[in-house]
């Protein structure tokens, strides 16, 4: 280990595969399904419990989203003093990173850093999918099944499977004829991808290809990027790490309250100032960079008028960026509001256009109708490429639940529940059946509350917590009442799960801010767990059980 807590590489260092000692089957007090920053903060915890615990993991190694996402470019859009765990404050001051925005592989590396650190691999199980979980009544106990024939009987299992983990790959008539390569950015080879000189095609505009695209356009000897939305992108202005920036961050982690959604807000509205002022402040956010823009007023995200105002803002910036009018023009977004779709961060990704060798294709002016054996179709012509990437992002929220086959009660289907979108109370369970949702500060909220509810329920006795139907009506329409509250609804984002064709409408994210949601969670747990239905155990020697999270 070197002396600053980074290790070279982002790789696992245990063997791929399995764990070692245990067997394909057995008994746990606890299944978690997913090593990413979630899952292994659960692993954690659950051990200083005294309870044993089996991680399922997927890929090869730890890191979740930061494992699969090596595409060109991938990088943070938090900044990193921001983006580290602060349950050890000996981890978060030993950590340096080297960048303002850390890149993948550093991010990596911080995950196995975590893992090494805190000897949580040995009962991590690599290369393995879970497949189906299923709660038995008689026994008050989750029957838990993977792709490897393992099967696993716990008191509880935990969904740690991230909101943006479910690679889509959009339905176009021909996909598979494509006779190139076909990478899609949330699925990027290990190993790397040589694109030099190649007529590449990007399809996608979102965060992800924002990011690539810089990158891409440097290697490629065409590239031909096929936008469905623009987006609004601020700079980041990134640069490598410094002393004098990153002392302040570690003597203030103490003091610094991570859940306090107002954080860096000009506590003003835009209306409220003239509009010089308002000019300065949105120039000094931009020069300064990253997503803090969104804070530059107290209601860029709830007044249509002041939102008017950014949104102007960065067209403005498009425009005197790119040397093409026209091009520009396709680049600015016009038909909603800035921040209610993924605010992005990049570096010269509108700059890229300026390039001779990159061409944006509007597919609002024409559309794509077909991938063919040489490229890309659409209502204008068609295009030949050696290579397509697809950056079209995620089965947001609720994909990576809905793709494992979750029975409750009563034979009771999460996906079937869920038709005609997500019902959640806290957006931590679901009656009949329960899931943890999962950003850092998020995640350890999350599993803090999981694991206190965990222990109260071994401490009284108790076999099971479900919400009531109730609750999750009353918490639906307060987060949709939040969520109307802004202007987030007029977007078509993966907020609104507007992404997957047939997917319902419904804005999953809760909006109140983290503050005032950790207030909510802690509030429930205070009153009893007020909203849930709690059994007892059925076998007084059995182990404290719950159909849980």
């Amino acid at each position: 280990m070197s002396g600053n807590g980074r290790r070279q590489g982002g790789e696992p260092h245990a063997p791929a595969g399995g764990i070692e000692g245990q067997k394909g089957d057995g008994r746990c007090d606890v299944v978690i399904v997913g090593a990413g920053f979630g899952g292994i903060y659960l692993l954690h915890r659950l051990r200083a419990l005294g309870m044993t615990a089996r991680v399922f993991e997927a890929a090869t190694g730890v890191g979740g989203t930061w494992y699969w996402n090596r595409y060109p470019g991938a990088r943070c859009d938090v900044e990193s003093m921001q983006y580290s765990f602060s349950f050890s404050k000996e981890l978060q001051q030993e950590w340096s990173w080297s960048e303002r925005f850390a890149a993948q592989p550093e991010i990596l590396a911080y995950a196995n850093h975590v893992a090494d650190r805190f000897d949580l691999r040995r009962d991590i199980q690599l290369e393995t999918r879970v497949t189906a979980a299923t709660f038995d009544e008689g026994t008050q106990r989750w029957h838990v099944t993977t792709d490897r024939g393992d099967s696993v009987s716990a008191q509880y299992c935990v969904m740690a499977t991230g909101c943006l983990s479910t690679a889509r790959l959009p339905d176009i008539k021909g996909r598979e004829s494509f006779e190139g390569a076909t990478y899609h950015t949330g699925y990027w080879p290990h190993d790397g991808v040589d694109l030099s000189g190649l007529r590449v095609a990007v399809i996608g505009t979102g965060s992800s290809a924002i990011q690539a695209i810089p990158v891409i356009a440097a290697q490629a000897g065409t590239l031909t990027v096929f936008q469905r939305t623009p987006n609004y992108s601020i700079p980041s202005r990134n640069c490598a790490m410094t002393p004098d920036y990153e002392g302040p961050w570690k003597a203030a982690y103490d003091i610094y309250d991570a859940t306090d959604s107002n954080y860096g807000v000009n506590d003003v509205s835009a209306m409220d100032v003239s509009p010089q002022e308002r000019e300065r402040v949105y120039e000094q956010r931009w020069a300064t960079g990253g997503t803090s823009f969104m804070a530059a007023f107290n209601d860029l995200i709830t007044n249509q008028a002041s939102n008017d105002t950014a949104s102007d803002f960065v067209r403005s910036k498009i425009r005197a960026i790119v040397k093409d009018p026209a091009t520009a023009e396709i680049l600015c977004p016009k038909d909603y509001p800035i921040g209610t779709k993924r605010i992005c961060v990049d570096t010269n990704y509108f700059e890229a256009y300026n390039r001779p060798n990159v061409k944006l294709i509007d597919l609002k002016a024409t559309p794509i109708t077909e991938i063919t054996p040489k490229g890309v179709r659409t209502t204008a012509g068609e295009f030949e490429f050696d290579a397509i990437v697809y950056a079209t992002g995620f089965d947001a929220m609720t994909g990576a639940l809905t793709n494992v086959d979750i029975r409750g009660r009563d034979g009771i289907q999460l996906r079937e529940k869920w038709h005609g979108g997500p019902q959640t109370y806290l957006g931590l369970m679901t009656a009949g059946l329960s899931v943890l949702s999962n950003m850092i500060v998020s995640i350890e909220q999350h599993v803090d509350w999981t694991v206190d509810a965990i222990a109260y329920m071994r401490a009284n006795g108790l076999a099971t917590i479900e919400p009531t139907a109730d609750a999750e009506i009353r918490w639906g329409q307060h987060v949709n009442e939040a969520g109307e509250r802004t202007l987030y609804t007029k977007a078509a984002s993966w907020y609104m799960g507007a992404n997957i064709p047939g997917k319902p409408r419904v804005f999953m994210p809760y909006i109140g801010g983290v503050g005032v949601y950790r207030q909510e969670c802690d509030a429930v747990a205070a009153n009893g767990y007020e909203g849930f239905v709690l059994t007892a155990r059925s076998d007084a020697h059995a182990c404290p059980a719950a159909a849980a999270e």
